[in-house]
């Protein structure tokens, strides 16, 4: 039974995603790029550098990149929304003939289709379309900026982890520092964002602690194997 107020999880959709890829993707590359840096033997202060041009870059990067992707969806929405109102003022009896349709194959009569597809065309006949037909709700609506700001935010709380620990940790004790610390951040991570999807904590904080110390074995062997090459 659904309680006054209650919201389902499918209404975090939009933040959520956004949210926990900024995050995810802030641990990730960061950590990622100073292991790297760090692992090709180079001094304390190229090793933050490196960091903090990661933060500022990575979440311009993701608000832009958000912010497009975002804005698409959006585009589509609202020539989807143009399009059912034009149809609606050209040929409402159509449209709801269309409504009452969606209905009968959902499994309703066709007598009590005809009625509730009447009902709601009284109502907002466009909305009842775009979310029968089309699936497009107020909850799951696009809202780029609101999704480019979250990605821009939750990279930069991820990313700021390894840059504070490129400054404070001992340059000998860095990597393995690092890589510990990003694998427990990353653990939290998942498990966060599997406890507010609904999903088991166990599986989402071992699917992003997989891809976390892959990307850092990687690029951690890399800026080795580079870094003895160059001395």
């Amino acid at each position: 039974m659904r309680h006054p107020g209650q919201r389902h999880l499918v209404q975090r959709i939009g933040w959520l995603r956004a949210a926990v890829l900024g995050a995810n993707d802030g641990i990730i590359s960061t950590s990622s790029l100073v292991v790297g840096i760090a692992a090709a033997e180079t001094s304390g202060s190229t090793v933050m550098l490196t960091g903090v041009a990661a933060l500022i870059a990575g979440a311009i990067s993701m608000a832009a990149g958000e912010y497009v992707s975002v804005s698409s969806q959006s585009d589509v929405e609202q020539s989807d929304r143009a399009r059912e109102t034009r149809e609606h003022s050209e040929a409402p009896d159509a449209e709801r003939e269309e409504l009452a349709a969606i209905y009968v194959k959902r499994g309703l009569s066709p007598e009590l289709a005809e009625t509730v597809a009447e009902q709601l065309t009284r109502g907002d006949a466009v909305s009842a379309h775009l979310r029968d037909e089309l699936g497009i709700t107020s909850e799951l609506a696009a809202r780029p900026i609101q999704a480019a700001l979250a990605s821009a935010a939750t990279f930069c709380a991820g990313a700021i982890v390894p840059v504070l620990m490129a400054g404070l940790v001992p340059r000998d004790a860095l990597v393995p520092s690092l890589t510990i610390g990003t694998l427990a951040l990353l653990a939290i991570l998942g498990a966060v964002g599997a406890r507010a999807a609904g999903a088991n904590l166990w599986r989402g904080a071992l699917r992003v602690a997989f891809w976390g110390a892959l990307a850092m074995g990687v690029t951690a062997a890399v800026g080795r194997l580079f870094g003895t090459t160059v001395a």
